[in-house]
């Protein structure tokens, strides 16, 4: 089998990214199932290896087609774009942001260019890209725009279950607003063509509840009668096989014990908490509807850590071997 070319953007310099990536690349089992390439800087990639005392050998590539494959060495698309005698470690800043959107930038063109078959992020801070210029808040609607993709939408797996999200980086009061009867109907068929293509027959979808109690049939807010529900009963006489709205102090733990195929969450939080109390450091993310696979890690660029060498690399190797898996089959 030919193993899939996946692309390791470096993240934010100041944060933990580059540390995960160096960690995550030496576990060899990695190498079994892809072959990784880093878009990153070599030479700060190699000061990080210096100061945390990993053993390992790097080089420079011109562009992913040129990677040997070989498991003995970080292969990095070198972008020198890290000045090392100015680089503060933890600290929100311009240079750091630039430099992580090229990262980025440079990865969507090999994927577009199919020198590469996924790519999986490391973390970026959201302050130092909107330093850098960015109209763009965060990774998905930075990658929807250069792939002039509308509306991508972010899938967490962790432990088997599937959660999507209707809304992510907006202020809750208006994710509140968007839980409307369109935006779940277009949601739930987005999520149901997915999970068939994942070769899930007639895939069980749990819509979240907004509400407490799911509104205790109105008593605690509308939004379930007036939107939820009608969405719902819709998306069914399609023939989807939908259910919800559930509570959600309730619907998550139920799908982990295997009775959904996946969850609608509502909001950013509503799923973001479910999942990382479950398994903070496995749980990844991944992107749909852009034209290449696209997963990450699902935490930030932890600059109360960054450059201490205790961040865990887990979440990293679990985005890439999704990643390997998914372009294998996609």
């Amino acid at each position: 089998m030919v193993k899939p070319v996946i692309g390791i953007t470096m993240g934010d310099p100041a944060g933990i990214g580059p540390e995960i990536v160096i960690k995550a690349l030496l576990n060899r089992e990695l190498y079994k199932i892809c072959i990784p390439v880093v878009i990153g800087d070599l030479s700060f990639l190699q000061h990080t290896a210096k100061r945390l005392k990993l053993n390992i050998l790097m080089k420079s590539i011109s562009s992913p087609s040129c990677s040997s494959g070989g498991n003995e060495i970080i292969e990095i698309v070198d972008l020198k774009n890290v000045n090392l005698k100015r680089k503060q470690i933890g600290k929100v800043s311009e240079e750091a942001g630039k430099a992580s959107i090229e990262y980025i930038v440079k990865a969507t063109k090999y994927a577009l260019d199919s020198e590469l078959d996924a790519i999986v992020t490391a973390p970026i801070n959201k302050e130092s890209i909107q330093q850098a210029g960015s109209p763009h808040i965060g990774h998905t609607e930075l990658l929807g725009a250069l792939t002039f993709t509308e509306k991508p939408m972010t899938m967490f797996l962790i432990s088997g279950v599937r959660i999507f999200f209707l809304t992510r980086h907006v202020p809750l009061r208006k994710a509140i607003e968007d839980v409307i009867k369109p935006k779940i109907e277009a949601a739930v068929i987005k999520i149901d063509a997915f999970l068939r293509k994942m070769e899930i027959e007639n895939p069980n979808i749990a819509v979240a509840a907004l509400n407490p109690h799911a509104s205790d049939f109105g008593l605690i807010g509308k939004e379930e009668k007036n939107e939820i529900i009608p969405a719902i009963l819709e998306l069914q006489k399609k023939g989807l096989n939908v259910v919800g709205p559930i509570p959600a102090d309730s619907v998550f733990y139920h799908a982990f014990q295997g009775k959904y195929d996946a969850i609608l969450s509502l909001y950013h939080d509503q799923g973001h908490i479910a999942a990382k109390t479950v398994d903070f450091h496995g749980t990844i993310s991944v992107t749909l509807g852009l034209p290449f696979v696209r997963t990450s890690v699902d935490h930030g660029t932890a600059f109360d850590i960054a450059g201490k060498g205790i961040a865990n690399s887990k979440s990293l190797e679990e985005a890439i071997k999704t990643a390997a898996r998914l372009a294998s089959t996609s």
